[in-house]
């Protein structure tokens, strides 16, 4: 079943009822505001970081009720009704959202009053605008009242959900108004230590405010039943600590086919700590004023409306595909790269899935993610991987998170996670290959994040290499450390305390379990980062990285194979970790894919034989399970991964951020017809019409897709923060459509299914187009490329200079 559809020339998702099946949301802002909103209101906003930052509550325990938001009340005569139709349910006669690119609009209508709400963050502004126009449709006037209302959150979101015995004594507002305006600020402990504050205006004129929650809800009132709304009566409560609230009440009469419009705005600003009051001691508001200024003007909206417009024809025209399927079309030319982008922001941060609260961006999660964003923003790939390059330890090992405010490593979270400097190289070969741009190496990056003791940024490469690939244990495979990519393989980390996190616990490293997984994934960058350290001019250590890469190919072929697949590691005892001879979880995903990916055992045909038992074991119509069987028992000798019920994470769940790499893996040999399918099986845009199974919003992937030993198979959650936006974009755009940089030129090397018998692709690299005409011809034993009507050498078309157009036409095998 479809609860909306796509709307390709608008760049719109258009949900048209407001019973999803989960709250299916829009990220707005691109800058430092942030304001996450679903089809029905809810979500939250904050500057820079959701935990240190927030500036409105949302309370998680009610998902998947999204039960608050920035809430827009409309009161007609005795009905009140709200355009995203939370939280009052009232029966709307019409309703639609429409989420864009970097907006969302609500259509709402009810007994002859139409009400059209844009939400956006305006480029270059913090703060949230929300543009109301209220029609008259009926054949008679209407008296009508409205509320706009946010509920303040304290600042710091796990403080504001657990202090309550102090900051149920700290909130406080102030508020001012003028002729054309009436703006509430949120002061909550700007007295004491904070330089910054939260507003709330309403622009127009206002008839009344509340900023005390008890005012605005009564004693016995809720959002659902606010009293001051359903009684239409402002108080004018300024908020004195309790809990601070901004709600603003505009009334006025609609004669038939008249219009009105009014604004609300959500904003944040903060002063140098010099300048933090004005002459007269009171807190210095000028910045604020200052924003609703610019705001204020009637074009306003339309104007930024515009700038989101032209940001995105830009990030979207840099790879671009045109063929007879539109699913493919609408992902990879609009959905994909945008959730990418979104990725960038937030890692795993901020979404109704993740609270924003435990978790900052992630050492192997932005690396990972990088790989779908560089060819739209490459200046904020380049300063996200000096930003990773930062949290890096003195000895090549890193933090595992960082938080996004003060770009410093989670230490309650810790390290020791053995994969994570590994993807630092993938991310910094990206890069390069994306830009040319070599000085990256040069970059004096500091570890630690202490200035002291700073390097070139190539050096955090080399301590990288040698801290992952080192390290080996006794069957000369990497040792794991506290887990690799699957966070939740520990093996290290024998918790039987209910009390304790498996990320957190004692790591008893015997120096024992060894990881398959690191090894192919340590086979698959070493070449790249053999290429740069030959640039750098390193011959020494291109040795080195040439014969440890050597080592760990031949212990993962003595050791590595199982017969029909790759192990997936060697527990603390030293025993087989998806293995024929385990009872449960006797096939992993990551090394499948990963080292098929790197080519080992490729002279015995082991890559097509492994995915040939992916197809025969993991396969499902909604993607490729993690592991088969999943665990029945909880294993403490494995750790979190046993914990899940079966069919669930990374129990047997379809872990859709490791799908892309098998797909990659099957491109490579020549199983095209697999690779497409399993692409389908987890991308959003073939996904619309089985809704209801899969729950989460069908133009975004998910990280997780519950697994065949689920009882709700093919249900999806942690929809929008994945690492599989990027892989996918990856999977799709570099290898089935087969258009990928490298270090000196554009590599064209499409593997093109039945399904799709010709494509166009429009790639932009380096600041030349490449207009690329692709057919397939299944009698080709390899590509065929032509270049501005020369036949190529192979598959390598040379960097064009900026501003040329090349054109390309290759027939595919």
């Amino acid at each position: 079943m479809r609860y909306g559809s796509f709307d390709d020339s608008r760049r719109e998702y258009r949900v048209d009822t407001p019973r999803t099946p989960m709250p299916w949301i829009n990220y707005l802002g691109d800058e430092n505001f942030f304001s996450l909103i679903s089809n029905t209101a809810g979500g939250y906003s904050f500057y820079r970081d959701a935990r240190l930052r927030r500036l409105t509550r949302y309370r998680y325990n009610d998902v998947p009720a999204d039960g608050n938001g920035r809430y827009l009340y409309v009161k007609d005569g005795d009905s009140v009704w709200n355009p995203g139709w939370k939280p009052v349910r009232t029966r709307l006669d019409r309703y639609c959202c429409r989420h864009g690119m970097g907006y969302t609009v609500f259509e709402a209508e009810r007994a002859g009053l139409f009400c059209e709400l844009t939400v956006l963050v305006p480029p270059g502004e913090d703060c949230e605008v929300q543009r109301v126009v209220l029609e008259n449709r009926s054949g008679s006037a209407k008296d009508l009242s409205v509320w706009g209302t946010v509920e303040f959150c304290l600042w710091n979101a796990w403080d504001d959900q657990t202090n309550f015995q102090r900051n149920l004594s700290t909130g406080e507002c102030s508020f001012e108004a003028r002729e054309d305006r009436a703006v509430i600020y949120h002061l909550t402990e700007y007295r004491e230590r904070r330089n910054h504050y939260a507003w709330f205006a309403g622009i127009g004129p206002v008839a009344g405010f509340e900023s005390d929650r008890d005012a605005l809800l009564g004693p016995d009132g809720s959002w659902e039943r606010p009293r001051a709304v359903f009684e239409d009566a402002a108080s004018g409560s300024v908020a004195d600590g309790w809990s601070p609230v901004g709600a603003h009440r505009f009334r006025f009469r609609l004669e038939p086919g008249q219009k009105r419009e009014i604004r609300l705005v959500l904003g944040y600003s903060e002063n140098p700590q010099d300048r933090k009051w004005s002459e007269d001691g009171t807190p210095n508001l000028e910045k604020a004023r200052a924003a609703l200024d610019r705001v204020a003007s009637p074009e306003f909206v339309d104007a930024s409306l515009k700038k989101l417009e032209t940001k995105w024809d830009d990030f979207l025209g840099r790879f671009r595909v045109e063929s007879s399927c539109p699913e493919l079309n609408r992902t990879v030319n609009i959905w994909n790269p945008r959730q990418c982008a979104v990725v960038y922001h937030f890692a795993r941060s901020a979404s109704l899935f993740e609270s924003g609260i435990g978790r900052g961006i992630g050492f192997r999660d932005t690396c990972q993610d990088l790989l779908g964003f560089v060819h739209m923003m490459p200046e904020k790939a380049r300063a996200r991987l000096i930003a990773v390059a930062s949290i890096q330890l003195p000895d090549g090992g890193a933090y595992h998170q960082f938080q996004p405010l003060t770009g410093r490593g989670n230490a309650d979270v810790g390290g020791n996670f053995n994969d994570d400097p590994a993807w630092l190289i993938l991310g910094a070969a990206a890069y390069i290959k994306e830009t040319g741009d070599w000085s990256l190496l040069d970059e004096s990056v500091p570890f630690d994040n202490d200035p002291s003791d700073a390097a070139p940024f190539f050096e955090h490469l080399t301590r990288a290499f040698r801290k992952a690939a080192g390290n080996r244990g006794p069957h000369g495979l990497p040792l794991i450390g506290r887990a690799d990519w699957n966070d939740c393989l520990n093996l290290n980390c024998f918790s039987m305390n209910p009390d304790e996190s498996f990320q957190t616990t004692v790591c008893n490293d015997g120096h024992t379990a060894e990881s398959v997984f690191i090894a192919g994934l340590l086979l698959w960058v070493a070449p790249d980062l053999e290429r740069m350290a030959d640039h750098v001019g390193h011959a020494e250590f291109v040795g080195e990285i040439r014969e440890t890469a050597r080592e760990i190919r031949e212990a993962l072929e003595s050791h590595g194979w199982d017969g029909q697949w790759y192990r997936r590691a060697y527990d603390s005892a030293g025993r087989v970790v998806g293995g024929a001879e385990c009872d449960e979880g006797a096939i992993y995903l990551e090394p499948q894919g990963m080292c098929a990916m790197a080519g080992v055992g490729k002279d015995k045909g082991w890559p097509r034989i492994a995915l040939r038992s992916v197809i025969q074991h993991m396969e499902t119509p909604f993607g490729i399970v993690l592991l088969d069987p999943p665990y029945s028992r909880y294993r403490p000798e494995l750790g979190e991964v046993s914990s899940y019920p079966p069919g669930y994470k990374e129990n047997g769940g379809i872990f859709c951020h490791s799908n892309p790499w098998p797909i990659i893996a099957a491109t490579m040999e020549g199983m095209t017809e697999d690779a497409w399918r399993w692409y389908r099986a987890i991308s959003p845009g073939f996904l619309e019409e089985r809704s209801d199974t899969h729950r989460v919003e069908p133009y975004v992937y998910s990280q997780m897709i519950a697994g065949k030993g689920a009882r709700r198979h093919g249900e999806a959650k942690n929809s929008w923060l994945t690492g599989t936006a990027a892989w996918a974009y990856v999977a799709v755009s570099q290898w089935i459509l087969g258009v990928r940089p490298d270090w000196e030129g554009l590599i064209v090397d499409p593997r093109l299914p039945a399904d799709l018998p010709s494509v166009r692709i429009s790639r932009v690299w380096r600041g030349a187009r490449y207009e690329i005409s692709v057919e397939r011809d299944p009698s080709l034993a390899a590509p065929e490329v032509t270049v501005d009507g020369e036949r190529l050498e192979g598959c390598v078309v040379p960097a064009a200079r900026p501003g040329d157009v090349v054109r390309i036409h290759a027939r595919a095998p």
